[in-house]
């Protein structure tokens, strides 16, 4: 066991649980950051507390805990979760089969997989709400209690209720799971009305299932790590990330567990904004290399791109609130393979964690990035600071399969390895900047995780992006990235009308309403009056449109000129098209509770004369970089050896403990005040 550091009070701590690392971020009250990464365990608990271990933190000292966790994104991906059941109005059983009726992708070999409640376990019963709320057809108590009962005998551990129309009047999705909590004691019970009240039932239905699926999940999880942590000494609110942006108590991901399924992805978008800001950019790109994969996401003049639908399987969409993140299969544990007609392809295959790469020196025997990386030189022989040794022969051999049926020497198929990645990694920023209209030439690219560093500068080149930041701890970012987020709900409600014939006292009642159940749940997590900001918003769109435009309101409320004045611009800058004739229709009402958590702010180093400061490298390492010909000494120097200011010239490597940054030739380096790497293209 490390010895506790002895340090200030007012620790802050987070924790980002990955594929293969468990990543410890901790800023002491001192301002001083450390870090730790730990490899990630069956039992994430213990990952985490081993990780708090190694980072040298004693829990008493700690005064926030902020957490990202991969759980209820597995658990849907390996479809590893409770023995579910719907219960839905009479002829509605096949939603979430027959889903929107089309085609969401024209790939013939993409197919969406089987729902995740089976249609013996899909249970109909009669009742019927109107569009406009009112009761058409009371809920048949007696059929209902059938229905419990027949769940009780199938042993079903959890029940999504989704009546029809229950977004306008919620009343037989309450009674409902008031019955079958009382003949099912302790099976979890999710209604539509509380997880998602909006139009669009199938949309509502996947999601409340999703969340019905996670909820036995997450809630013990977040109940156990809540008690660990107390055992261990920590007396204060245990914060998980969800995919919003913000972050939750466990008393509230016991009940809205499907918020966490994009735990982690967010986090790094929340980071790389973060940095880039610090840095002076508002427009940046977040560039998340990991073991498996890589998440790009953008943010443009200071806010980051969210969407409302998304998923973690294809076709089955959760619409809670998300930052957008675009996640492709390239890490540093991609395959790479020929195809049937002898082309090098590279991921979305991945050698994961077990067995991992080659060079792990465990059973993998396919070639991966991370092996083509240690044969050129770009990596050493140990990685997280020696924990993880790594065979260069293992590497050969692997590289050399896929070598052989292309006539290539071993060192040439690992560039060409690189360059696949780096190809397929820019394809991906193009997706999230040039097809939304953005140059990314406009941007700041941020490059973090384990293996962005790596890569970044490559793809900086190829896209034509003059600044590269790589953050002073880039493989535990996203752990930082937890840290650096707020409580926050998002309430909505339907209300559908144009907003021409909009009842402005119900508008004004709606948005009290909703800032009320917000201040409710703030106070239930513990968070302050005085710490308490509501945003509100109106979802509009043209008549006739499909989709919506989240459009900011001031309070107090005055009326909607200005709402739909805004409105137009909006779709102008997003569309390309707007229209001041055409008829404007509210959609939805939200409001978004945000609980300010507590910041401790960086302070900027004082940067030195770059003339008075000659780097020392701890080796001089023979690279073979993947657009050069030849192998050249390249200086390798530990970045903890760097002051701000200091300034390196290409080609050359900086070491660290969670990664490992590239600086290819005509390329020059330099540390910032923040201790970021600034990287740039010589002219």
């Amino acid at each position: 066991m490390t010895e506790a550091i002895s340090r200030p009070r007012k620790i802050r701590t987070a924790v980002d649980i990955g594929g293969t690392f468990t990543d410890i971020f901790v800023q002491h009250g001192d301002g001083l950051i450390t870090t730790a990464k730990y490899p990630t365990q069956s039992d994430p608990i213990e990952g985490v507390l081993a990780g708090m271990d190694r980072a040298g933190v004693a829990w008493k000292d700690v005064e926030f805990f902020s957490h990202g966790t991969t759980i209820a994104t597995n658990a849907l991906i390996t479809r590893t979760f409770p023995k579910i059941a719907l219960v839905t109005t009479e002829g509605f059983r096949d939603v979430i089969e027959i889903r929107r009726g089309d085609r969401e992708s024209w790939d013939p070999y993409e197919e969406v997989g089987k729902p995740f409640v089976p249609r013996r376990h899909r249970l109909t019963v009669s009742e019927r709400i109107g569009y406009d709320g009112e009761i058409i057809e009371p809920l048949d108590e007696a059929s209902a209690r059938d229905i419990a009962r027949i769940l009780k005998r199938r042993e079903i551990e959890t029940i999504a209720v989704c009546f029809i129309n229950s977004f306008t009047n919620p009343v037989h999705e309450n009674r409902m799971a008031e019955i079958l909590a009382e003949e099912l004691p302790g099976v979890a019970v999710t209604t539509s009305s509380d997880v998602l009240p909006e139009i669009f039932e199938y949309e509502r239905f996947s999601t409340t299932v999703a969340n019905a699926a996670l909820v036995p999940i997450i809630g013990p999880y977040a109940r156990t790590l809540e008690a660990r942590l107390e055992e261990s000494g920590y007396t204060n609110d245990v914060l998980l990330l969800h995919s919003g942006g913000g972050v939750m108590t466990p008393k509230m991901a016991e009940k809205y567990g499907a918020r966490l399924a994009a735990s982690g992805i967010a986090a790094g978008a929340i980071a790389s904004r973060h940095i880039a800001r610090q840095c002076g950019y508002e427009n940046s790109i977040g560039f998340d290399m990991g073991g498996t994969s890589t998440d790009v996401s953008l943010t443009d003049n200071g806010v980051l791109g969210t969407t409302n639908m998304w998923s973690v399987e294809f076709g089955y969409p959760i619409c809670f609130p998300s930052i957008e993140v675009l996640t492709i299969g390239a890490g540093g544990g991609s395959i790479a393979w020929l195809d049937d007609a002898g082309s090098l392809r590279n991921g979305p295959q991945s050698a994961g964690s077990d067995p991992g790469p080659a060079c792990y020196g465990a059973a993998g025997e396919l070639a991966t990035n991370t092996d083509a990386n240690l044969i050129l030189g770009t990596i050493g022989k140990k990685l997280a600071g020696g924990v993880k040794e790594l065979d260069v022969a293992s590497a050969y051999a692997a590289v050399e399969k896929v070598a052989t049926p292309l006539g290539l020497e071993v060192e040439t198929a690992a560039q060409s390895i690189i360059k696949v990645a780096n190809a397929n990694m820019a394809d991906a920023v193009r997706l999230i900047s040039i097809r939304k209209g953005h140059d990314p030439r406009d941007f700041a690219l941020v490059g973090f995780g384990g293996a962005g560093p790596l890569h970044v500068a490559y793809l900086a080149k190829e896209l034509g992006i003059p600044t590269v930041i790589v953050p002073p701890h880039p493989g535990v970012t996203s752990a930082m990235g937890c840290m650096l987020v707020d409580v926050q709900h998002d309430i909505t409600r339907m209300y559908l009308t144009d907003a021409a014939n909009a009842d402005l006292d119900h508008l004004a009642q709606t948005f009290e309403d909703l800032r009320d159940e917000g201040r409710q749940r703030l106070t239930a997590e513990h968070v302050n009056d005085a710490d308490m900001v509501f945003e509100y918003y109106l979802d509009m769109r043209y008549n006739g449109q499909w989709r919506a435009i989240a459009v900011p309101v001031t309070m107090p409320f005055g009326g909607l000129d200005e709402v739909v004045a805004t409105f137009h611009a909006t779709h102008l800058k997003e569309h390309n098209y707007a229209s001041d004739e055409a008829g404007v229709e509210i959609y939805r009402i939200s409001v978004r509770a945000i609980g300010l958590t507590p910041r401790v702010d960086a302070k900027p180093a004082k940067l030195i004369d770059p003339a008075d400061f000659t780097p020392v490298p701890t080796e001089i390492r023979q690279v073979l970089f993947p657009d050069e010909t030849a192998r050249q000494e390249t200086p390798v120097y530990d970045r903890t050896d760097l002051p701000a200011g200091a300034v390196l010239s290409g080609p050359c490597i900086v070491d660290q403990l969670d990664s490992t940054t590239v600086v290819p030739p005509q390329t020059t380096a330099r540390v910032d005040a923040w201790g970021n790497l600034i990287l740039s293209q010589d002219v």
